[in-house]
């Protein structure tokens, strides 16, 4: 395995990507992601180009409604302080069903996030921690895109787990 510096997208990433359709229903993807050992798909077309991404947060916002956040205050009166719980005081079962058969049928593409942060096969391992480690845009896992096609992501635990097994190479060597 090349150094740690060396390391490129390529050395990190998973090859084997699912991905989902612009035109697949919302309640598709939301199954696909409740089986899913990770919180989002690279949207793809028809020829395999990257075109989106949708996650676990776009999703789950079909269903939190803003208005119903309950605000707690925090400490002694005057209550200087409160905290936003993210709770919805209503949040029922029939209040989810409403808001799942209203949103059910929507296509991904009325829910992705269309400006995809992605790398190249042969982006540096810092430029992908720049990335990972940006607390503005808090993205989770890479496309890695060669012409236009996505062949694989990098997670962050993908970083970590190399970073862990240079470690302890180093480690064994001494």
């Amino acid at each position: 395995m090349a150094r740690i510096s060396e390391l490129t997208a390529r050395d990190l990433m998973t090859g084997d990507v699912e991905t989902v359709s612009p035109d697949d229903d919302v309640s598709e993807v939301l199954g696909r992601l409740a089986e899913a050992e990770f919180n989002g798909f690279p949207v793809v077309d028809d020829d395999g180009a990257l075109v989106g991404i949708v996650t676990q947060h776009d999703l789950v916002g079909l269903f939190e409604v803003q208005e119903r956040t309950l605000w707690i205050p925090v400490g002694f009166p005057p209550f200087m302080e409160t905290l936003t719980y993210a709770i919805d005081v209503s949040w029922d079962d029939l209040d989810l069903g409403i808001d799942l058969l209203r949103n059910a049928d929507k296509p991904i593409r009325e829910v992705m996030t269309t400006e995809v942060v992605a790398v190249g096969p042969e982006t540096p391992l810092d430029d992908v921690l720049d990335l990972l480690a940006d607390d503005e845009r808090d993205i989770n896992r890479l496309p890695v895109v060669e012409d236009d096609r996505v062949v694989g992501i990098v997670a962050r635990q993908d970083v970590i787990r190399a970073i862990r097994d240079e470690r302890r190479a180093a480690e064994a060597d001494a």
